[in-house]
């Protein structure tokens, strides 16, 4: 597992040595990265929510965001995160909480421009993730948030200020891109 591109590209980073953390693969990372290139830069403001080594968060980083928030609930996932932040010398540009996503979210100083919610699918915790960023008030408009799921989880009656904009399948793996917004079409 590695850094796919920008200042830290090549940097290798620590996963666990067996199957409790399902890391992004670097070639379904790649072509994330590569589906959310406008949506990153200087000011952007991103939560890794489910962090499990970092490696979507960190990306983020090497890519230029102004500042990551972590989280885990998992204690080996919480310490391989937090090892992988100082190994690519990153802890000023992040924060990372340990505990679940709404002990975290509340938590976050500053509202996010980009999430990636990874968490375990069998959990099927998109749609009360995706409540929850809303009703802590944690998204700006026009926030993009990037989930990615087994493409047999079906991310049904999600929130209605979320439209898809992106959805890309690797496999067994879907990841799929939505956007925030509490405009209406008529305003």
């Amino acid at each position: 597992m590695r850094v796919i591109g920008g200042e830290l590209r090549g940097k290798r980073l620590i996963a666990p040595k067996d199957e409790s953390v399902r890391p992004t693969t670097d070639r379904v990372k790649e072509s994330m990265f590569n589906l959310i290139y406008d949506y990153i830069d200087e000011d952007t403001v991103v939560y890794d929510l489910f962090s499990g080594t970092g490696g979507l968060g960190i990306e983020a980083l090497s890519r230029g965001a102004a500042k990551v928030f972590f989280c885990d609930k998992s204690r080996e996932s919480y310490n391989i995160t937090k090892q992988n932040i100082n190994d690519c010398r990153l802890k000023d540009r992040s924060k990372l909480v340990f505990g679940n996503y709404k002990k975290a979210l509340a938590e976050f100083e500053d509202k996010a421009d980009l999430v990636f919610l990874d968490p375990p699918y069998g959990l099927d915790l998109w749609k009360t993730c995706t409540d929850e960023l809303i009703a802590q008030d944690k998204l700006n408009e026009d926030a993009v948030i990037v989930m990615e799921h087994g493409v047999e989880n079906k991310l049904t009656d999600l929130h209605k200020d979320l439209s898809l904009i992106k959805e890309r399948k690797y496999g067994a793996i879907a990841i799929s891109i939505y956007c925030y917004s509490t405009l209406s079409e008529e305003e």
